[in-house]
């Protein structure tokens, strides 16, 4: 997995990346009420604003990490946004990018550069 300084994280799934946010990220929002995510189809660009979150305590937007197509999107969050508490690192995932520029990956941390980040 990588990390990015947002708190997001990403995971390679075959050709994919799979894409969430950070259990320092869940925790930070406090309960999540509310989840917009983009259209599968939709050609993102790297840092452009694509899923909404709001919580109790605020409302922040997730960049995305890298450039590509959003393939596959986790519907379940948008019934029930509280899973984004239970497991942001899990079954919580916001949505599968095909990245075009896979090179984008290396911009990012490792686990430990990630803890040492959050400190």
């Amino acid at each position: 997995m990588k990390y990015t300084e947002e708190h997001e994280w990403l995971m390679e799934e075959g050709d994919l990346i799979v894409v969430g946010i950070t259990e320092h990220a869940a925790e930070q929002l406090g309960d999540v009420v509310f989840v917009e995510l983009p259209e599968v189809g939709t050609e993102v660009s790297k840092d452009e604003e694509i899923v909404v979150i709001e919580s109790v305590k605020a409302a922040s937007d997730i960049l995305a990490p890298l450039d590509g197509e959003i393939v596959e999107v986790n519907e379940a969050i948008v019934d029930a946004p509280a899973k984004v508490n239970e497991d942001p690192e899990g079954e919580a995932w916001f949505f599968k990018i095909n990245p075009s520029d896979l090179s984008q990956m290396d911009d990012y941390m490792d686990e430990a550069a990630y803890k040492d980040f959050i400190g």
